[in-house]
Formats: C-alpha cells, structure tokens, sequence
C-alpha cells in the first residue's frame, strides 16, 4: 500500500465523518433529535360559549274522568219466566189429549204451543209496565299533545390565546381553561 492511497482514504473517511456530523446538527434542536412534535402552553384570551337553540318537542299525555250516561232497555231482560211456564203448561195439557207414541207428539206441540204463549203474554205484560232506564259511569279519558320548547346546546368553544406575542383563534368542543396547549412546529424558512 502506498502512502498517496492510506492519505486518500482517511481524507475521505474524515469528510464523511464531517458531513455526517453536520447533517445530524441540522436536524437536532436543542438535543431532540428527531424525537418528533414538540409542545408548549400558550395563554388563553378568552374563551366563548358557541350556543345553537333546538326545537324540543316532548309527548305529554292528560288523562281527566267524565260521566257517560247511557240507556238500560229492561224490555230486552224480561220473559224468560212466562216461556217456561207456558212450556210446563202446554205439555201437561199435551199429554192428557195423546196415547201410545202420539202421547209423546202431543206432549212436545203442547209445550211449544204453550211456550209461545207464554212468552208472547210475559212480553206484553212486562213492556207494558217497564219504561227505559238512563244509567251513569265514570269513565277515565286521555289525549297525548305534543309540547314544543328551545333549548340551549353548546356545539363548541370560541377561543382566543396568545403564543409569543401573537394572537390566534380556534373553536374547541371543551373549555381549556386558563392556559391551551400547543403544538410548535420549527422549519427551515428556506
């Protein structure tokens, strides 16, 4: 090995040794290195309310109690009594007129005959003397509305804060309180 080639290899390594240094001084701020984002705290101006009002409807139901009057036909109710009667009379008439198997026959048409007979003069009897009755009951009744109010609805913050002397603004979901956190963000201008 020559003496010209060793003198060229260590200039050359003692460039790229030197390049390399600069270019790792380029990208180290304050000894981060490339430890990514960095943050800090910035005073906060003020910070406002961003109201928006909404429709609000509610069902609400009412339930109040009222009197129903309605009609009682006791003329429907009565009857039943004087056809029976008439049944039991017509078939013991019935069965005096018959013999053999036609005592049977007779039996049965006296105690329809009889039964119709009852029931016709039960109904006429009792009409006759029952007129219609009007009854009461209390009856519970409801309706629902629909009641209609503004609410109020904060969709966000308003806030204004100051950061090495200059003013911004940003709409923010909470309130940061007295101080807001930043990101700083440090490039090159070139």
């Amino acid at each position: 090995m020559t003496i010209k080639r060793v003198t060229a290899g260590l200039v050359a390594a003692t460039a790229l040794l030197g390049l390399s240094t600069t270019a790792v001084a380029d990208h180290s701020v304050n000894g981060r290195g490339n430890a990514g984002p960095m943050y800090d705290y910035a005073q906060v101006i003020s910070s406002e309310p961003v109201v928006r009002y909404v429709t609000v409807t509610t069902p609400v139901r009412q339930c109040w109690e009222e009197t129903e009057y309605y009609t009682v036909d006791p003329r429907h109710f009565g009857g039943s009594g004087g056809t029976l009667v008439g049944a039991i009379i017509g078939g013991v008439v019935g069965h005096q007129f018959g013999s053999g198997r036609g005592n049977d026959a007779a039996t049965i048409a006296g105690s329809l005959i009889g039964a119709a007979i009852g029931s016709d003069a039960s109904r006429r009897s009792y009409n006759s003397t029952r007129a219609p009755i009007e009854e009461s009951r209390v009856v519970q009744r409801c309706k629902t509305e629909l009641r209609r109010h503004q609410e109020e609805r904060i969709d966000g913050y308003r806030v204004v804060y100051r950061y090495n002397g200059q003013r911004y603004a940003t709409t923010m979901a909470h309130d940061p309180g007295r101080r807001i956190r930043v990101r700083v963000d440090v490039r090159p201008a070139g």
